[in-house]
């Protein structure tokens, strides 16, 4: 890693092999996001002994490769129906076009440019106690989302997910199914819930807290854990510690001017 630039004392671009990473030391916590995707990789609050996210061991950091952890953002399509899978959004580079550092509160604005330097997408994220990440859809077609959190847990087999629906869309059977919940993980899953229920809650009892979610104007929520199924930039372990849940406009698409957002806290 090597010094980039420093932009305020709290505030330093660092070049992680091939990716600059917007590095934010607060007194309000740490921060770390890739301006590869606009991705944060890492949220640890002020008094939290944990980080909020997982990022792979193993990652690479390799320009024009998908970064395995954190809050990568699918877009502007969700999946592998097109190349490359989950969009374009999180290989290319985006700007850092504001920032406001306050004593309680950052606030960081991450933009997406066409080649022709016209707008095409917006990430706000804002740090108190609390972190919002909000997505701002300016593409002249509708497009999907998702904001792919990756959470960082302490084993996986003493996590709970609350108040999720008890129907879900099974990917990898491609049927509806009847679902507990709360939820736990015992095997592959890779769900897609509706997002009529706007909060959750992941509970980890290994390391004793609970991550809150609150999703604004999301009509999917994705439940995923690949379990033993071999996975890019992950070892065969890393299972184990991580969860993703996430903030998703899949069926109703997107439209100009429309956002979609994850509040996150954290308990314990």
């Amino acid at each position: 890693m090597s010094l980039l630039k420093t932009l305020t004392p709290e505030l330093s671009l660092i070049l992680q092999n091939d990716i600059p990473v917007l590095h934010l030391k607060h007194s309000i916590g740490t921060a770390q996001i890739a301006l590869q995707g606009a991705q944060l990789l890492s949220w640890q609050p002020k008094g939290s002994s944990q980080d909020v996210l997982w990022l792979s061991e193993i990652e690479p950091f390799e320009l024009g490769t998908a970064i395995r952890g954190g809050v990568p953002i699918c877009y502007p399509w969700f999946g592998g129906a097109k190349q490359p899978p989950h969009g374009t959004a999180r290989i290319r580079l985006w700007q850092l076009s504001h920032y406001d550092l306050a004593k309680d509160k950052v606030r960081l604005e991450f933009s997406l440019f066409s080649d022709l330097n016209i707008i095409e997408a917006k990430v706000e994220m804002v740090f108190t106690d609390k972190c919002h990440i909000t997505f701002t859809h300016y593409g002249e077609q509708p497009a999907q989302v998702a904001l792919h959190s990756y959470f960082n847990v302490g084993n996986i087999t003493q996590v709970e997910v609350s108040n999720l629906p008890e129907t879900c869309f099974n990917a990898l059977t491609q049927q509806q199914e009847n679902v507990p919940s709360p939820r736990s993980i015992t095997e592959n899953v890779d769900c897609i819930y509706s997002a009529e229920k706007t909060q959750n809650q992941i509970v980890d009892k290994a390391l004793n807290r609970t991550i809150g979610l609150h999703h604004h104007n999301a009509s999917q929520l994705v439940l995923w854990n690949p379990w033993h199924k071999p996975t890019s930039a992950m070892s065969g372990q890393a299972y184990q510690h991580m969860l993703c849940l996430e903030t998703a406009r899949i069926d109703h698409l997107l439209e100009y001017g429309e956002s979609v957002g994850v509040e996150i806290c954290v308990n314990g």
